[in-house]
C-alpha cells in the first residue's frame, strides 16, 4: 500500500482539512468547550438518587407514601445520642433538647420527633436515645447536611455523644469524586511520559482527550433533565472517559510518530494516522457506546440516564481524536518530540520483546491456552458468591458520624434498627384494623420490634414500622423481607381488604438488587450480540469475533471474583481502603460490564486490526500474529496502565461504590491487557490457524465493507 493509498478515504480526508484548518478546528473547539462548560455548570440539572422506581413492591409502598404521608415526602435523618450517666437525667436532657431545637432551625427541615415524646426511642437501660428528622426534599443539599453535622460535632463531649446518621449523611460524608480525578488525570500523564518520553507528545496526547472529556461531561450536566441521572453519574463519565478519550488520542499520537519516522511529511502523517488509527478509534468508541446502551434493558430509569451521559463523553472523546487531535499535531508537526526527556520512550512502537514472547506462546499454545483459562477461571471462582445491596451507615470510614450514628443505634436498639421495613396498607372503605397485621409481623422470627400503626391525615392508609434483628448488609435481612411479603403478611390480611405493600430503604435496595440479577442476563446478551456485529464488521472474521466475547466474559468474571475477595470476604480490604466487609454495590456490576466489554473491544479492534493488516500483506497467520503483537504491545500495555491508574485512584474517594466500581475495572483491564492479550489471544490464534480468517459468503456480502 503506499503513502497515498494509506491516507486516502474519507477519515483520511477529515484528518487532512484538520490539519490545514487548525487555527479553525483549535479555536472553535476552545470556544465550544469554554460555552458548554458555562452553560453545562452554571445550568447542571439537580441529582435524583431515587432507585425505586419501577413495577416493585418497594415502588409501589413508596407511592402509597407519597399519596397518603405527604409529610414523608422527603428524607429523614437520625440523631443518636450517648450518655453512660442516662439520658433521661435532666443535664443530658436539656443538651438533647438544645441540638434538636438547633437542627430543627434548619433550611429544610421540617420536623423533629424527640425522644422524650415518641415512645420508643430511648433503649432499656436508658443510656442511648435517638430524634428523628424530617425535611421537605430528597436528597438534602449537602452543604446543609454537613452543617448540621459540624452542629453535632460541636455539642458532643463531657459525658454525652452525639452523631448524625441516614442516607444523606453518607452523599455528605463520601462524596463521589474529588480529588482521585486529580490523581487519575495525573498519573495518566505519567504513563504517557514514560512512554513518549515528549513532554509536548504527553501535551498533545493529554489536551485532545481532555477537551473531549470536558465537552461530554458538560452536556451530561443538560442531559440531566431530559434523563433525570444520579450523584454517581458523573464521576463513572470520568473515569470512562478519561480511560477512552487518553487512550485513543495516544493511539492516533504513537500512529502520528510511526509516520513521521518513516518520512512522511507532517500533513501525510496526519492524514495516515487518521485514516489507519481513526477507524479502529471509531470503531471501538462505538462499540463502548453500543454496551453502555445496552444497559437499557435494565429498564431502569437512573441507569438510563447514566448509560445516556457515559456514552455522551465517549462519543465527544471520539470526535476530539479525529478533529482536534489532527489539529494539534499539525502544530506540533516533526517537533512533537521535542522536550524530549533522556532515557524515557522511543519513536518507533514495535516491541522485540513482545514479538519474541509472541513465538514463545505459539510454539506451546495449548500451555499457553490452559495457564491462561485456569487463572482466570481461578479468579471468578469467589463471583458465585456475590450478594448485591447498597452502601449505608455501617460502610462508612469508622471516623465518620453516619459510622458513629450507626454503632450507637446498634448498641442501644439492635443491629436492625438501620434496616426497617416500612408496612404500608391501603385500607378499604369503613377502614380496618391494623393491630391483627402488626402482631403477626411482630411473631415472626427476626423483626425484633414494631411502631403503633399510624393513621394517615386522609384515613385511607396506614403504615408503621418492623425492625429486623439483623444488619441492612446481613444475608439474613433480605430473607426475612421475602418471609414477610410471601408467608406473614398474606396470610395475616386475607379476608380483610387491605392491600399491603412492604418497603422502606432496605425493601427497595433487596428489590433493586434482585432487578439486577434478574435482567443482568439480558444485559449481557445484548451486549455481546450487538458487539459481535459490529467485530465482525470491522476485522471480518467469525473466530475472531466470538473469541473476543469469550475473553471479556473471561475477563468480567475474573474482576467480580477479585471484588468478592476483597469486599464482601475482606481480603486486602483494610489495605484497599474498605473499612469493613460487604456485598457489592448494587449498580457496580452493571456498569463494570458493558464498560469493560467496550473497553476490551478496543483492545481487540487496536491488535487484531494490526494482525489483519500484516495478513493483508501476504504473512502468515503466525507471523501476522507476532508481528502484529509486536506493534500494538507497546502501545497497548501504556493505554492498559493508563486506564489501570485511573481506575484505582478513585480508591482515593470515601465512597465504597466508587472504590469497588474503579478496582473491577482495573483488575479487569490488567488481566484483559496481559494474561488475554499476551497469552490466550496468540495461543488461541495459533491453534486456529486459518480459521481465524473463515468467514461465509453469504456474510461477507451481507456485511457493509468499510
Amino acid at each position: 500500500m503506499t503513502k497515498a493509498e494509506a491516507g486516502a478515504g474519507l477519515l483520511g480526508g477529515l484528518g487532512r482539512f484538520c490539519y490545514r484548518q487548525r487555527r479553525l478546528v483549535v479555536v472553535s473547539w476552545v470556544v465550544g468547550t469554554l460555552v458548554l462548560l458555562v452553560v453545562g455548570i452554571g445550568f447542571a440539572a439537580p441529582a435524583d438518587n431515587d432507585f425505586t422506581g419501577g413495577r416493585s413492591q418497594s415502588a409501589q409502598a413508596q407511592q402509597l407514601i407519597s399519596d397518603h404521608f405527604p409529610q414523608r415526602k422527603g428524607s429523614s435523618l437520625t440523631l443518636a445520642a450517648d450518655a453512660p450517666a442516662g439520658v433521661t437525667t435532666p443535664a443530658v436532657r436539656a443538651r438533647v433538647d438544645a441540638l434538636t431545637a438547633q437542627l430543627a432551625a434548619s433550611a429544610h427541615i421540617t420536623s423533629v420527633r424527640s425522644p422524650y415524646d415518641t415512645p420508643g426511642q430511648i433503649s432499656r437501660d436508658g443510656t442511648i436515645a435517638f430524634a428523628t428528622l424530617q425535611s421537605d426534599v430528597n436528597p438534602l443539599p449537602a452543604a446543609e447536611v454537613k452543617s448540621m453535622i459540624s452542629e453535632v460535632d460541636r455539642a458532643s463531649g463531657d459525658g454525652v455523644t452525639f452523631a448524625l446518621g441516614g442516607a444523606d449523611v453518607v452523599g455528605a460524608e463520601t462524596p463521589y469524586g474529588g480529588a482521585s480525578d486529580a490523581i487519575g488525570a495525573l498519573a495518566a500523564m505519567l504513563v504517557i511520559l514514560i512512554a513518549f518520553g515528549s513532554l509536548l507528545a504527553m501535551g498533545v496526547t493529554m489536551l485532545g482527550a481532555l477537551f473531549g472529556i470536558a465537552t461530554g461531561l458538560a452536556l451530561t450536566f443538560l442531559l440531566g433533565y431530559l434523563f433525570p441521572a444520579p450523584s454517581f453519574s458523573p464521576i463513572v463519565s470520568t473515569l470512562l472517559g478519561l480511560g477512552v478519550g487518553i487512550d485513543y488520542a495516544l493511539f492516533i499520537v504513537t500512529r502520528f510518530r510511526e509516520a513521521l519516522a518513516d518520512g512522511d511529511t507532517p500533513e501525510e502523517a496526519v492524514a495516515v494516522s487518521i485514516a489507519k488509527a481513526g477507524r479502529p478509534v471509531l470503531f471501538a468508541g462505538a462499540t463502548v457506546v453500543i454496551a453502555m446502551l445496552g444497559l437499557f434493558v435494565v429498564q431502569q430509569r437512573l441507569l438510563n440516564a447514566t448509560a445516556v451521559a457515559a456514552s455522551a463523553t465517549v462519543l465527544m472523546t471520539m470526535i476530539a481524536a479525529v478533529t482536534l487531535l489532527p489539529a494539534l499535531l499539525g502544530f506540533a508537526g516533526h517537533g512533537i518530540d521535542r522536550l524530549k526527556l533522556p532515557y524515557l520512550g522511543r519513536t518507533g512502537s514495535r516491541s522485540p520483546m513482545a514479538e519474541r514472547w509472541a513465538r514463545v506462546i505459539q510454539r506451546r499454545p495449548v500451555t499457553g491456552l490452559v495457564a491462561g483459562a485456569a487463572l482466570m477461571i481461578l479468579l471468578a471462582i469467589p463471583a458465585f458468591s456475590m450478594r448485591l445491596s447498597f452502601e449505608d451507615n455501617s460502610t462508612e470510614p469508622h471516623d465518620t458520624s453516619g459510622y458513629a450514628s450507626h454503632q450507637i443505634l446498634s448498641r442501644g436498639f439492635g443491629a436492625g434498627f438501620d434496616a426497617p421495613f416500612v408496612v404500608v396498607a391501603s385500607l378499604p372503605p369503613g377502614g380496618a384494623d391494623l393491630g391483627a397485621l402488626a402482631d403477626a409481623v411482630a411473631r415472626t422470627p427476626g423483626v425484633a420490634a414494631v411502631t403503633t400503626p399510624q393513621l394517615s391525615q386522609d384515613g385511607k392508609a396506614a403504615l408503621f414500622v418492623a425492625y429486623p434483628t439483623t444488619a441492612h448488609q446481613d444475608a439474613a435481612t433480605p430473607k426475612l423481607l421475602d418471609r414477610l411479603r410471601g408467608q406473614v403478611v398474606p396470610a395475616a390480611v386475607a379476608g380483610t381488604g387491605l392491600v399491603v405493600r412492604v418497603g422502606g430503604p432496605t425493601a427497595g435496595d433487596t428489590d433493586f438488587a434482585a432487578e439486577v440479577a434478574a435482567r443482568l442476563p439480558y444485559l449481557i446478551a445484548t451486549v455481546i450480540g450487538l458487539a459481535l456485529i459490529l467485530l465482525l464488521v470491522l476485522v471480518r472474521s467469525v473466530a475472531i469475533a466470538i473469541k473476543a466475547a469469550v475473553m471479556t466474559l473471561l475477563s468480567v468474571g475474573a474482576a467480580f471474583g477479585v471484588l468478592v475477595a476483597v469486599v464482601q470476604w475482606g481480603w486486602l480490604g483494610p489495605l484497599l481502603g474498605f473499612p469493613t466487609t460487604a456485598p457489592i454495590t448494587a449498580w457496580v456490576p452493571l456498569f463494570i460490564f458493558p464498560i469493560l466489554f467496550g473497553l476490551s473491544t478496543d483492545y481487540e479492534v487496536f491488535l487484531v486490526s494490526r494482525i489483519r493488516e500484516e495478513h493483508d500483506t501476504g504473512r502468515k497467520t503466525r507471523e501476522a500474529v507476532a508481528r502484529g503483537l509486536g506493534r500494538t504491545a507497546r502501545v497497548i500495555t501504556a493505554a492498559a496502565a493508563i486506564m489501570v491508574t485511573v481506575f484505582l485512584s478513585v480508591l482515593a474517594t470515601p465512597d465504597i461504590a466508587v472504590k469497588e466500581f474503579g478496582l473491577g475495572l482495573a483488575v479487569a483491564v490488567f488481566l484483559d491487557a496481559t494474561v488475554v492479550r499476551m497469552v490466550l489471544v496468540p495461543a488461541i490464534m495459533e491453534l486456529l490457524g486459518s480459521v481465524n480468517w473463515w468467514l461465509p459468503r453469504w456474510l461477507d456480502r451481507l456485511l457493509p465493507h468499510m
